[in-house]
């Protein structure tokens, strides 16, 4: 899932939560791929299954569903009961406002508007190669056709087809892609739809002031889910149990503001106006000690300091079709391009930068599968700072000291995300830094999130700063952004191309977790690495401050509809 620039801080009182994000452009859980909308859909929306909250490893459960789905013997067909009595929330776009009943082929619907390539959904990846029908259906774009992969069997029954066994078709059916939502929103409000959700989720939306709030509520006809009775043996110590069986959510109102200053959610951090919060390069050394532990002054007032990692990578992608860094026919021009590619890796000295820009929250990683999961290797990453290298390779790009034949300066242009951010700015100055000690001319643009995630997905970009945290644990998750038929305006937006690197994924689609598998996914990382579409930069670990009257928050690689869960103490 695309990561970008968030400020996360959450005030709780009078059983209303209010939190800080940013960016954030709407509610249609056809275009929810990046931390934000996943958030923000998963307030309103729901899919047939999602994460147990409390359990490790992580598992799915079932949600909408009754149970996990029964699976046929050869692994090809899927049977999910649909839980009766679940509504859609009430909303004028039903006859008389009331919300009618969940039905299979309400997530047919749903499903099938995911892969129209009119809607232009980022998230078509998770059925388009794998349900039976859904590819020919696409490249014949007629949406009064029915996919033969999706059936329903009868009003509660829904059956998934596929073309050949999916082994991640569990884990893509808890995302915010596969949530269910009713034909009548989507006819009723038109282009207005992502403004006026309708789904079956804890909260509905009361209020969007654009740029500024959005507030939520509690969902009168919310379908009786009740907080886990379980958990890891530690949770019940923890406090995490003292909930256990009470129906959700324990909030009544859900506020998110959208505040780009870190200062001001600081100071509001520290008047206890906001239960959590991020903690900013600029503050890290006031708030955690040497030792890398909470200052004693924090601790006396009961704050708690939780050390997440987090099962991510941020790296900086090249645009595979720009004439001047890109992949090109002509063998000799693209043996170039690729040199240019790998002296901007060897450029950036990724050690300095995780001391120097992220008071080493970070560490600088060395694959594009990140530690934990299957394929991830302790070899040390072929493009370690080596500016000498840089500039040899450079040169025989035919850019010695950065400049062509004719004088001409080697000049690169990078979007990254979070305009207004001191952070993402010194991260712009560094590489600028970095990539001028060879001789190349670096021009960052710090944009907004939304404008970020409008040209990423229109391929409108030279070189952009990207970060990619897992949708879900299984290592193909980061191997599909380099996919190349997930080209623009899918997940590949550096649009790579490799027909070996294709091959192994097409292959790899089909098997269970095994040790095989587990070795063609670090080889396809190799391949990737070796062209270089990517300069890879750091794995993240996430440094959370908690009012101490913050309950039942547990540390969570996939969060996005975990605000049901949480409550206050009266404070």
């Amino acid at each position: 899932m695309l990561v970008g620039t968030l400020a996360h801080a959450a005030q709780l009182r009078n059983n209303v939560l209010y939190s800080v994000g940013a960016d954030f452009k709407g509610f249609d859980p056809a275009d929810s791929g990046d931390v934000i909308s996943a958030a923000m859909v998963s307030r309103v929306y729901e899919g047939l299954l999602e994460y147990a909250y409390l359990d490790r490893p992580y598992h799915a459960e079932s949600r909408l569903a009754e149970a996990l789905p029964e699976v046929s013997a050869d692994g090809l067909t899927y049977t999910f009961h649909i839980k009766k009595g679940v509504h859609f929330s009430d909303d004028p776009c039903f006859p008389g406002g009331k919300g009618r009943e969940v039905t299979a082929d309400d997530f047919i619907y749903s499903f099938t508007r995911l892969l129209d390539p009119k809607v232009e959904s980022t998230g078509d990846w998770i059925f388009v190669n794998h349900v039976a029908g859904a590819k020919e259906w696409v490249a014949k774009a007629d949406s009064t056709a029915k996919i033969p992969g999706f059936v329903a069997a009868d009003r509660y029954t829904l059956q998934i087809k596929l073309r050949q066994p999916y082994p991640q078709l569990i884990w893509v059916l808890t995302m915010s892609y596969a949530f269910v939502i009713p034909h009548e929103a989507v006819e009723h409000y038109g282009g207005e739809f992502r403004s006026h959700p309708v789904g079956t989720g804890p909260y509905v939306l009361k209020d969007w002031r654009f740029n500024y709030r959005v507030e939520f509520v509690r969902n009168p006809s919310f379908s009786g889910q009740t907080y886990p009775i379980t958990g890891e043996p530690a949770d019940r110590e923890a406090g995490l149990l003292q909930d256990a069986g009470k129906p959700l959510p324990l909030m009544d109102r859900v506020v998110d503001y959208e505040i780009q200053e870190f200062y001001t959610i600081w100071q509001m951090f520290l008047g206890g106006q906001l239960s959590s919060t991020l903690i900013s390069k600029d503050y890290f050394e006031k708030v955690i000690n040497p030792q890398l532990e909470l200052s004693d002054a924090l601790k006396k007032r009961g704050i708690r300091l939780y050390k997440t990692p987090e099962m991510d990578l941020w790296y900086i992608a090249f645009n595979m079709k720009d004439p001047v860094i890109g992949a090109s026919p002509d063998p000799v021009i693209n043996e170039k391009h690729k040199q240019i590619r790998q002296a901007f890796a060897l450029a950036i000295d990724v050690d300095t930068y995780c001391s120097v820009i992220s008071n080493n929250r970070d560490t600088p990683a060395n694959t594009i599968l990140p530690a934990g999961l299957a394929g991830h290797t302790d070899t040390p990453y072929i493009y370690r700072f080596n500016r000498a290298r840089a500039k040899q390779l450079l040169a025989e790009a035919g850019y010695p000291d950065g400049r062509d034949a004719n004088g001409h300066p080697l000049r690169l242009t990078m979007i990254s995300s979070g305009a207004g951010s001191t952070e993402v700015r010194q991260q712009g100055e560094f590489l600028v830094e970095q990539l001028h000690a060879i001789g190349v001319e670096l021009i960052a643009q710090q944009l907004s999130f939304a404008e970020y995630l409008r040209r990423e997905h229109d391929g409108e970009m030279q070189v952009i700063y990207a970060g990619w945290i897992a949708d879900y644990p299984d290592g193909q998750n980061f191997l599909q952004l380099l996919y190349g038929p997930n080209k623009t305006p899918g997940v590949n937006f550096c649009n790579y191309q490799n027909d070996e690197f294709d091959r192994l994924y097409e292959k790899i689609l089909t098997m269970q977790d095994s040790p095989e598998r587990s070795a063609l996914y670090e080889k396809m990382s190799n391949i990737a690495i070796a062209d270089c579409p990517w300069a890879l930069m750091t794995y993240s670990l996430a440094y959370g401050l908690f009012q101490p009257w913050f309950q039942n928050y547990k540390p969570h690689a996939f969060p996005y509809p975990n605000a049901k869960f949480y409550k206050v103490l009266p404070h």
